[in-house]
């Protein structure tokens, strides 16, 4: 009869940075915080023009990183 063994399993992977839901959240909160910023700043017009623009791109990119897993 034969010693069975068991060999523990390999850890897996972690996912790339890009990969991960927590800290994608935390970067499409920060580019939805500027894109306030820069809709409420007095000063530069083109600052204030690009506001909507990343208030939206901001809004997308945390409605797609939530549905990543944990």
């Amino acid at each position: 009869m034969m010693n069975m063994i068991e060999t523990p399993r390999p850890a897996r992977p972690k996912r790339p940075f890009f990969l991960r839901r927590g800290p994608m959240e935390n970067i499409a909160t920060v580019v939805i915080a500027a894109g306030f910023v820069m809709l409420f700043q007095p000063f530069l017009l083109v600052v204030y023009t690009y506001s909507l623009v990343t208030l939206l791109t901001g809004t997308a990119l945390f409605i797609v990183v939530s549905k990543f897993p944990e």
